[in-house]
């Protein structure tokens, strides 16, 4: 039987708030969320996919909870990343529309820490924080948790490293009788660790949505590359997706780096996202392509939590993840809001058996993308060859008499005859031992 808000145990101002969000119907990991944590003492471990509404899950009982006549920090939301973190915060101001007497502070890393020290000198029920910059604040003794009553771990599987180094300074500052509640899309060794250190012998856990990946609106495929074809294939796909937003996965910083060079090069509208950037860098091509000016997002697996972009045609596996896990994650982008998805993972022969593993692990059915030939690449290479020479930039530093003289040389040929000309050098500049763009496409290469 389908429940609604209000049967969980969700009160009025918050079920108003949302209605304006058109947000009527609880998901899976909502209706096993919400009524432990309003009615039960017990800390709590909810394990469901990237995008299955954890965050209203915790979210909309935590500002349930919350005591308007205790005016001190009574909840404390730990996050991996500040996209994350802030993506946390707008979604519970937005929940808390009619609960206007309710504070809630973000305090991330990655952004001047002064205007954050006179945030908490005001009213805050609720902090949304990074474990870096939360240690940086308790150090300084500019914020006080020794009376929260509760302790969120959010994308715990991501924040690991993190918590591994900061996580005692931090639970060493809240009070021992407090309830932690802790999520995660996956349940490994390192997680297990952290329930039985930092949580309660009583706990109970609740799995949503971890049946498939994501939801069953995500075509997978996959091709097969040889090395030194891997960026053309890419930008073939990347051409017959144009004007569609996405995301490439890659595996390290280093990698996003050239691919998102190479791509810039050759004129793809596109940025990277990285942790080593600045926030300020982070922050503006995250801006550009959610406000679509930018269509194409290169990054980490990292930096890439807290991306919630409704209208994300496509993820590329630019790398192929180590762990099933990592693909549940990128793949999650896609697909979101009831939307269909699409998800491309480009690998090399010796990927393949990694791959039927991730196939067989995670109940999935990976399609072969048909690899294009050596003349769709061509073809293709032409094309973004002419996009380069359509945006480039005329050079006015160039002398009027020289100008003049190679406006001689053309002044005799129609724009059908230089262009034919420019095609033909092209040509002659980039043959190689496959089959020519020239030649009949029925013909082998010789």
């Amino acid at each position: 039987m389908s429940k609604h808000f209000s049967d969980l145990g969700i009160s009025a101002p918050l079920i108003k708030s949302l209605s304006d969000l058109n947000i009527s119907e609880p998901t899976e990991i909502q209706k096993k969320t919400i009524p432990v944590l309003l009615t039960k003492i017990d800390d709590f471990v909810g394990l469901a996919k990237t995008g299955t509404g954890k965050t209203a899950a915790f979210g909309l009982p935590l500002l349930q909870l919350i005591d308007l006549e205790k005016q001190y920090i009574q909840a404390i939301i730990l996050v991996p990343t500040r996209e994350l973190g802030h993506q946390i915060y707008t979604n519970m101001v937005s929940f808390s529309t009619y609960l206007p007497e309710i504070s809630i502070a973000e305090i991330c890393g990655g952004i001047p820490i002064k205007p954050q020290i006179e945030r908490l000198s005001n009213t805050t029920h609720i902090v949304i924080a990074t474990p870096g910059r939360l240690i940086d604040l308790i150090k300084r003794k500019a914020i006080d948790i020794k009376q929260a009553n509760y302790l969120v771990l959010d994308e715990a599987d991501e924040m690991v490293t993190s918590l591994k180094e900061g996580l005692d300074e931090i639970v060493a500052e809240l009070p021992k009788k407090k309830r932690t509640f802790l999520f995660s899309a996956t349940l490994p060794g390192t997680i297990k660790q952290l329930v039985q250190n930092y949580m309660s012998k009583h706990v109970i856990m609740e799995s949503a949505d971890m049946e498939i990946v994501g939801n069953l609106a995500i075509d997978h495929e996959y091709v097969v590359v040889e090395p030194i074809e891997k960026l053309e294939v890419l930008m073939h796909f990347l051409a017959s997706k144009e004007g569609e937003r996405g995301i490439i996965f890659c595996k390290t910083k280093a990698a996003v780096n050239k691919l998102a060079k190479n791509l810039a090069i050759n004129r793809f509208s596109s940025g990277a996202l990285h942790g080593s950037l600045s926030q300020p860098i982070r922050d503006r091509t995250m801006g550009q392509f959610r406000e679509g000016f930018i269509h194409i997002l290169v990054a980490t697996d990292l930096a890439a939590r807290g991306i919630d972009v409704k209208e994300i045609s496509y993820v590329v596996n630019y790398h192929l993840p180590d762990v099933a896990e990592l693909y549940v994650h990128r793949s999650g982008r896609t697909a979101r809001a009831g939307a269909k998805g699409y998800s491309l993972t480009v690998i090399q022969d010796e990927e393949l058996e990694k791959l039927k593993e991730f196939q067989e692990e995670l109940g999935i059915d990976f399609k072969e993308f048909k690899k294009p030939d050596s003349q769709s690449i061509e073809e293709n290479n032409m094309v973004l060859w002419a996009k380069q020479l359509f945006k480039t930039k005329p050079d006015h530093e160039i002398s009027t008499i020289l100008k003049d003289k190679i406006k001689t040389v053309f002044h005799h040929l129609t724009k059908e005859e230089l262009i034919e000309k420019m095609m033909a050098n092209y040509v002659l500049k980039h043959k190689s031992d496959n089959v020519s763009i020239s030649e009949n496409p029925t013909k082998k290469s010789r």
